[in-house]
């Protein structure tokens, strides 16, 4: 049985001493589940994927924050 993958990034918006959730959903990929919320906080990201047994995959932002149009592929 192949494990799913749950990918996630920071969010951009928030603070170090903030007391929101960090991190931001983007994308699930062969893994039956439904996400409610959209921002979690890492532990909840880490224990939702250690119990359907999913990979967590953090996807890394560009360093000034910006994606540049020509980097962006769009599949129809």
């Amino acid at each position: 049985m192949m494990s799913g993958k749950i990918f996630y990034r920071e969010r951009h918006k928030v603070g170090t001493k903030e007391k929101k959730p960090r991190f931001k959903l983007v994308a699930v990929a062969d893994a039956n589940i439904t996400f409610y919320a959209e921002h979690l906080r890492k532990k909840e990201l880490e224990e939702i994927a250690a119990s359907v047994g999913a990979d967590l995959i953090l996807l890394k932002a560009p360093k000034d924050g910006k994606v540049k149009e020509d980097e962006i592929e769009v599949k129809e």
